[in-house]
């Protein structure tokens, strides 16, 4: 089994590369979204990104015909579900007062119901719209570029040392806004900030991985993360750690069974967080008595 994924290097390297830093990138900021307590968020935004590709895909087939054109290439779809994943998680972030002292979790559902809904309407009569969709939301991760493990490594870089300074003052804003503001931070600021870096991780990872995998990435290690610890400071090394390791587990065992990627991966990290619920409610009875 190993030596089959050894074998395999030289032609999927940067499919592997790729959907391990996006473990890790995504990992890291999911503590975030966690710590938070608003893990749909994640769905939401992926969503949103899944529709600014497809927007893409038909604001290329406007413009020209050619299909080499930048405007029809992977750069520019990415481009566009980085923007719409940025907007929907700068209107998530304000919550109810996007729409009227509507609930939070109102807000997110519409917008996550909303861009699944346009993104397979939009692309609906398109001569293969019905694969490009199923592209979006399921893992194409198999095609990723150099192009790709470049721009991962570059924003899991800047994502680590943007921690390791602010660490402590994002986990204040996320868990008590109230305290932040007392203590003189701008909350919104900080707000605004870490939805435009979460649009930006999660729009970048869906033109490459897929809806499937980004969101898994971004929710499930943090999750894992929270259950096996005590201290949410903990949670950015855990992380990590299940998300690459995980990822290296499952990239092996999709080679050998010849299975995606991304969903294999996916379903490694459900079956650890079952795991982890199940280890925090023995270690709860048993410190009950």
């Amino acid at each position: 089994m190993i030596e089959e994924f050894i074998s395999s290097w030289p032609l999927f390297h940067n499919a592997y590369l790729s959907g391990w830093l996006i473990g890790l990138l995504l990992s890291l900021i999911g503590v975030l979204v966690v710590a938070r307590d608003q893990i749909f968020i994640g769905a939401a935004v992926s969503q949103a990104s899944a529709l600014g590709i497809a927007v893409g895909m038909v604001v290329g087939s406007w413009i020209t015909f050619d299909e080499h054109s930048w405007w029809r290439s992977n750069v520019f779809y990415g481009l566009v579900g980085g923007m719409f994943s940025v907007l929907a998680a700068l209107i998530t972030a304000r919550g109810s007062k996007t729409a009227g002292h509507e609930s939070h979790e109102a807000v997110t559902g519409w917008i996550f119901l909303l861009s699944l809904s346009l993104s397979v309407l939009l692309l609906s009569h398109s001569p293969h719209g019905l694969e490009e969709v199923h592209s979006i939301l399921t893992s194409t991760i198999i095609g990723a570029r150099a192009t790709d493990v470049w721009i991962f490594t570059s924003l899991t870089i800047v994502t680590v040392i943007a921690l390791l300074f602010y660490r402590q003052q994002a986990l204040l804003v996320v868990m008590d806004p109230e305290m932040a503001r007392a203590v003189g931070l701008h909350v919104d600021r900080w707000n605004a900030g870490l939805s435009i870096w979460l649009g930006i991780a999660v729009g970048f990872s869906i033109r490459v991985s897929g809806v499937v995998y980004a969101f898994a990435c971004l929710v499930l290690p943090a999750l894992v993360a929270k259950n096996l610890g005590r201290e949410v400071h903990t949670m950015f090394f855990v992380s990590p750690v299940i998300a690459l390791s995980t990822g290296v587990v499952a990239f092996v065992l999709a080679n050998h069974y010849d299975y995606p990627p991304g969903q294999t991966a996916t379903a490694v990290l459900c079956l650890l967080l079952l795991l982890a619920w199940s280890f925090r409610w023995f270690r709860l009875r048993w410190a009950g008595g």
